[in-house]
This record gives structure tokens, sequence and C-alpha cells, in this order.
């Protein structure tokens, strides 16, 4: 069975070391991923690879078979910063995905680019104007719901595909505040780059002791996973060209191949769920889908 819907790696959202990146990417040629985000989103601090390592590292993967496509930062408040993502949309060799309108001005009507989900993309009105400067692919927001992206899929301009994050803590808000450093009584400017510390996020518990959030640096996720393994039959429905998965530390390659099986209908419904639902220790979560709170859970008939 073939399937028009592609497989995307979202870009490395935690901060994790020089080898450790380098390993992770090394396992995912061997994937059976069709395009890969790549770049620092959430903080300039984070420096494991520098800008030239990040294109031999798009060069891999593109030779690999891959589609790569160079993410920029979601908030940028420095010189520096600003300078970095000129440089992404200026590098002429791989396409962009635009985190800010900064990144989009800088694109508009020079080179295509991907929107991300934080250019929060509620309407057909919006596509239509960024699809008139570049844009081929969106990403949608997490907190769209599955008529909201299906009424905006009914007026979608030729040409633009749409992306849904459907793996992964889901990315909530930036700040310009660290709170990865102000959990350890540090500034920010001097943060000591304890992000190291959390490959996969500092969580964040109630007085009860649930699990709520997840601190990641300026990043505020959420605890529970969102997963739309259960979910692929009404994306298809609607024509969602590609389905986000967003790496974590463990597993990543595991999590792949089980959407791609679900895709190619190789996995029941209920071993799909049952497959991921071992790799959330703090659960997983899909309300956001449904139109209802997004740490909610909603049970595909057949999965019980």
């Amino acid at each position: 069975m073939t399937d028009a819907i592609r497989l995307s790696l979202g870009p490395v959202l935690y901060f994790w070391a020089r080898k450790e990146l380098l390993e992770f990417y090394a396992s995912i040629i061997d994937t059976d991923i069709d395009i890969v985000y790549i770049g620092e989103t959430v903080c300039s601090k984070r420096r494991a690879l520098n800008s030239k390592d990040w294109i031999r590292l798009a060069e891999q993967l593109r030779d690999a078979g891959k589609e790569v496509v160079l993410s920029t930062l979601t908030l940028i408040e420095s010189g520096s910063e600003l300078g970095m993502m000129k440089r992404i949309c200026d590098n002429g060799r791989f396409s962009v995905e635009a985190n800010d309108l900064g990144a989009v001005n800088r694109l508009a009507g020079k080179h295509a680019f991907v929107a991300g989900p934080s250019l929060n993309i509620y309407n057909a009105g919006t596509l239509k104007v960024l699809a008139e400067h570049g844009l081929t692919r969106w990403v949608a927001p997490v907190e769209l719901c599955r008529k909201a992206v299906s009424d905006i899929q009914l007026l979608r301009p030729n040409g633009v595909e749409t992306e849904v994050f459907v793996y992964g803590r889901l990315p909530l808000a930036y700040s310009a505040r660290c709170f990865t450093a102000r959990a350890h009584n540090l500034p920010k400017d001097d943060c000591r780059f304890h992000c190291l510390d959390y490959p996969d996020g500092l969580r964040l518990s109630t007085q009860e002791r649930e699990s709520f959030l997840v601190l990641n640096g300026i990043q505020t996720q959420s605890a529970k996973s969102c997963n739309l393994i259960t979910e692929i039959d009404s994306l298809r429905v609607i024509g969602v060209d590609v389905l986000r998965i967003s790496p974590q530390s463990q597993h990543t390659q595991h999590i792949i191949r089980t959407f791609r099986d679900r895709l190619q209908d190789r996995i029941s419904l209920a071993d799909a769920r049952s497959s991921l639902s071992a790799l959330t220790p703090d659960g997983s979560c899909n309300g956001y889908w449904h139109g209802t709170s997004g740490m909610h859970t909603h049970i595909a008939p057949g999965c019980d």
C-alpha cells in the first residue's frame, strides 16, 4: 500500500551536546522519514553545532534522500540572533522554516518557505497572504482542532501543503525569561547551560505531584505527549500532507517506525497506540485535535 502522506521530523527542541546531536541524526539517516527540519529554534545560547555544522549535516541528510529544511529561532531578541536568522534565510541551498515574521519578511518574494507552528496561522486568509509571498507549506498551530484545520483546508491556496504536529510534547509558549535558569536560581545570562541536564526538558509538577508542564529554557511545553497515531484516518480525510514527529532523546526511531507502519496499515490502531503509550511516562493527549482541553485524551473506537 502506498500513501501520499509524508512523515517529517521536527527540529530538536532541547539542548543536546554535540556528540549526542550528531549521533542522533546519524541514526535518523536509516529511518523511513521523508522530511527533516534541523537548526536551533528555542535559544541562541545553544551552540553545540555552528552554522557550518548545520549545513554539513543538511548535506548528509539530503544525500541520504531526505528533504531538509533549516529552521529559524522562534523568539529573536538581539542583533546576533537577527544575524543568525538572516544567514539561515539567505543560505541559498536549503528551504527554510520561518518561525517568526522577521524570517518571513526576509524570505518574502525571494525564496519559498515553510511557516512554522509558532507563526499562529488560524485562518485561510492569513494562509493566502503568506502564499502570495512564497509560502509552500504551513505547520498548523498545535492547539488547532480537526474542524479548524479542515475549514482552512477548504480554502487552502493551490500549491500549499499542510503539516500537523502528531507526536511529542506540545510547545505551548515562549518567554524572554529562561525558566530553566530560574529553577536553578540563576539569571538568564548566567544559566550555566543547565538545559543540558534535561534532555527532554525539566518536568514541573503540581502540589499533588502530578506532572503538569515541562520547562525547556524559554519554552514551556506540555508534560503529556501529543499522540495522534489513532487519528491518521481523520488526518487523511481532510487532506493533511505531512505528519510531524518531534524528536525525543530516546525511542525516536521506534516512533517513526510505528507511524509508518500505521500509515501503511501494517499495524492495528490498538497495537499502534499500545506501542507508543509505553514510551510516554507522563501519558499522552489529543484533546486539542478534538476541540477540548489539550491535556485530555479521547480514545478512538477499537483502541480500548
